[in-house]
């Protein structure tokens, strides 16, 4: 099962900052499981939508270099309110730094202009053929497949 928490990028400061959305639909499959009676958002989905949003503006800003980034520590992170199926969250992701190898960001998901998620966290980006030079293809092929998720969710781009 692969779960996309960013439906739509709002906005981006190329390296500094980014907006984006994500609508909660009752379609979506781990809604059965959490919670039956009172199905919501998962509280770690609406931290991974503040870290693909930064994995975003990280690949935008280094012009897809790298076919990983992932996360490599979060802190802080306060959960405030729920979201349920109908529901709309915006992202706003700002960078500390962004390095060749790791960055850092704040971020927080609103809800009807209610914070409903706070964390500040880092993310490694990387390349797989680093590793193991036989791993160029995939790097290649998870870029271009990543490029094309950027088209859909930045139309014009």
């Amino acid at each position: 099962m692969k779960f996309i928490l960013v439906d739509k990028i709002v906005k981006i400061v190329s390296g500094k900052e980014i907006t984006s959305v994500k609508n909660v639909s009752l379609s979506e499959e781990y809604l059965g499981d959490h919670f039956p009676a009172f199905p919501v958002l998962p509280g770690v989905f609406l931290l991974q939508g503040l870290i693909e949003s930064a994995c975003w503006l990280v690949r935008e800003n280094e012009n897809f270099a790298h076919s990983m980034v992932l996360l490599g520590q979060a802190k802080n992170v306060k959960y405030k309110s729920f979201a349920a199926p109908g529901a709309t969250i915006q992202y706003t992701v700002t960078a500390k730094d962004i390095e060749e190898n790791i960055s850092s960001f704040s971020g927080t998901g609103t809800c009807n202009g209610e914070p409903i998620v706070d964390a500040r966290f880092s993310l490694r980006h990387f390349n797989l053929a680093e590793k193991d030079s036989k791993l160029a293809i995939e790097d290649a092929y998870i870029i271009e497949s990543l490029k094309k998720r950027w088209k859909l969710l930045r139309p014009g781009s």
